[in-house]
């Protein structure tokens, strides 16, 4: 799986928007599109704030599977 569908996929799954999550995480809803349609990755820092908000680890937010 390619992070930008882990990243969609933990948004719907929590039943939010991209408005919604950019809210959650103080960010633009520019930038979710941006990260779940592959065209940007996001920082690391942001990275630890979405596993952090979804309580999961990075390497589950990536979709890395061990």
């Amino acid at each position: 799986m390619e992070i930008w569908e882990s990243l969609r996929e933990c948004r719907e799954q929590r039943g939010l928007s991209p408005l919604e999550l950019a809210k959650k995480l103080q960010t633009s809803h520019q930038n979710i599109y941006r990260w779940e349609s592959g065209q940007v990755l996001p920082s690391i820092e942001m990275c630890i704030r979405l596993a952090d908000f979804y309580d999961i680890s990075l390497d589950e937010l990536v979709g890395r599977k061990l």
